[in-house]
């Protein structure tokens, strides 16, 4: 697997996207979404490509949740052991194992980059099987329908000035659905950003955690009132990191 840097290029996320996916179903490595996290959102295509799979590779908080189906050996691994459990991964694939990668949500939504990274791991064709994500529970709860919001992702690595720019151009105008970035980039942080750059501090603000599990939760408050929640301490936010950000239009 080759090298990168996300400050310097190129980004695994550009190479994902780079032209449209031509998959041979017989040599594809699928990259499932597992939905919030829940197994009732997890798709049927989804769970059959996991519990057929001879080898299982994700986060551990992802491999975690779907533990239950997971038959074959998992690759787990947080941001350290990243690059070597890929390419342990793509060996096993290049042995003629079956492999599957999972990621939370649906790849779509933030998951690009680990989607690239599987990619340059495998000599094959990489099928993105979505899923249910929680910006979809999100909307459903905030009811703020797709075509009158902006869907804006924060949850990656890199420079994110250009989705900050999406975001405090529509504030007020648009519903906003803001997947946060831990820990520097929470709800709070976002809304007192939009403060400084001109949005109406009355704004209808939720904070929705946990999503479609036991210890799902929903904040309602204000952006003024958000932004009061601020510190400098990091790490130290009130929301976990299992959050999406909405902003209700005006």
């Amino acid at each position: 697997m080759s090298e990168y840097d996300l400050d310097s290029g190129p980004d695994p996320a550009d190479r994902a996207a780079a032209t449209p996916e031509s998959v041979d179903t017989d040599r594809a490595v699928p990259a499932v979404g597992i939905g919030p996290g829940n197994p009732e959102y997890l798709t049927p295509r989804g769970r059959r490509a996991i519990s057929e799979a001879d080898v299982v590779v994700g986060f551990e908080t992802v491999v975690d949740f779907v533990s239950d189906i997971v038959e074959a050996e998992a690759l787990t691994c947080g941001y350290r052991d990243e690059a070597e459990a890929l390419s342990t991964f793509g060996e096993r694939v290049a042995d003629g194992e079956q492999g599957t990668a999972v990621l939370m949500g649906d790849p779509n939504h933030s998951g690009y980059q680990f989607v690239g990274k599987v990619e340059a791991a495998v000599d094959r064709p990489v099928e993105v099987i979505p899923g249910i994500s929680s910006l979809q529970i999100a909307a459903s709860r905030a009811r703020t329908p797709m075509e009158d919001s902006r869907f804006v992702t924060l949850h990656k690595s890199g420079d994110i000035s250009t989705d900050l720019d999406r975001i405090r151009a529509v504030a007020g105008d648009r519903h906003l659905l803001v997947l946060p970035r831990p820990y520097d980039w929470m709800p709070e942080d976002i809304a007192a950003d939009l403060l400084d750059t001109g949005a109406d501090g009355s704004l209808e603000a939720l904070v929705l955690e946990h999503l479609t599990h036991e210890e799902e939760s929903i904040t309602r408050t204000t952006l003024s009132e958000l932004a009061e929640r601020t510190t400098e301490a990091e790490h130290d936010s009130p929301f976990s990191d299992l959050s999406v950000f909405v902003v209700r239009a005006d």
